[in-house]
């Protein structure tokens, strides 16, 4: 049985600490206690702080929306570095800029822990089913010390290199998904507005070539946006923002993530920033003039 602590029990990170309750003993702490009632309930055992978390733990995960937050539980005296023991592996799962995440895991190595980067593809459905797609970026042996816990929470697991670069990896992925998202409603737009059931178009568009398991997932969103997000438009903006750094910290151009970035901003504009990415299906068509047909 492995001493593992979880910060961070939002959307994302409750059914990942929810999934590392079997086997495990499993402590945890996030900013709103009423959040974490049901994990409290399943066995998880509550701190007040991220440092009594840490101080408490073999292994470490945090799970926060940005750098601004990842800052909020990692420094000060009741943070992580202020917890973590010489030996522990920490293992960082939020969506930051790799520079932020570089330099927390310099900090980390100053105490005499190691830390990777561990982001995941893959919306809340994936997370509490196990099935999420998991970069890794960091030293190698702290990888297969959290291997066996990032299996419980993954079914495809990839060490990809040195601190930072798993966070890359993932916003590479994001540009796509905001990209492919952002198409599908351009063609599910024009094909409704031409006389198509949009019904009937989502299931041909997602039965042909372009039917990427994450289309044939979310598409139907599209029409019926859920009430929680699988993954919201405020996020991915933020996401799309990392990547459009990092590209031009590089030097690279990123037209589609560029094309995205106005599109994300003009639904956060429209008040769907907590809606998920699929209705932007929804918000071109209000930015055409006439309401969707859905």
């Amino acid at each position: 049985m492995t001493e593992i602590g979880f910060v961070g029990l939002g959307a994302m990170g409750a059914p990942l600490a929810r999934r590392l309750l079997s086997g495990n003993q499993v402590t945890g702490t996030n900013r709103t206690r009423a959040k974490a009632a049901g994990l409290i309930d399943a066995g998880l055992g509550w701190r007040d702080t991220p440092r009594e978390v840490a101080a408490a733990s073999q292994v470490v995960f945090s799970m926060v929306t940005d750098d601004d937050a990842l800052a909020a539980i990692t420094r000060g005296p009741d943070g992580i570095l202020a917890g973590l023991r010489p030996g522990t592996t920490y293992v960082e799962m939020s969506t930051v800029s790799p520079r932020a995440s570089r330099r927390l895991a310099a900090r980390v190595r100053a105490v005499g822990a190691t830390m990777i980067d561990a982001p995941v593809a893959g919306s809340v459905p994936a997370a509490e089913t196990g099935a999420l797609t998991i970069m890794v970026g960091g030293p190698e042996k702290a990888f297969l010390t959290a291997a066996p816990l990032l299996s419980q929470l993954g079914n495809r697991i990839t060490h990809v290199g040195e601190n930072g670069q798993g966070l890359l990896l993932k916003l590479a992925i994001n540009i796509s998904l905001a990209a492919q998202m952002l198409a599908f409603s351009e063609g599910l737009l024009l094909a409704e507005r031409g006389g198509i059931d949009p019904a009937l178009a989502v299931r041909v568009m997602t039965g042909s070539a372009i039917g990427s398991p994450m289309l044939q997932a979310r598409a139907p969103l599209a029409l019926h946006l859920p009430e929680h997000a699988w993954f919201d438009v405020e996020l991915m903006h933020k996401d799309i923002h990392l990547a459009l750094d990092a590209a031009q910290a590089a030097q690279i151009p990123l037209p589609a993530a560029s094309a995205a970035e106005h599109m994300l901003s003009l639904a956060g504009e429209m008040g769907y920033e907590h809606r998920d990415i699929a209705g932007l299906y929804q918000v071109l068509a209000a930015a055409s003039g006439e309401p969707h047909a859905a």
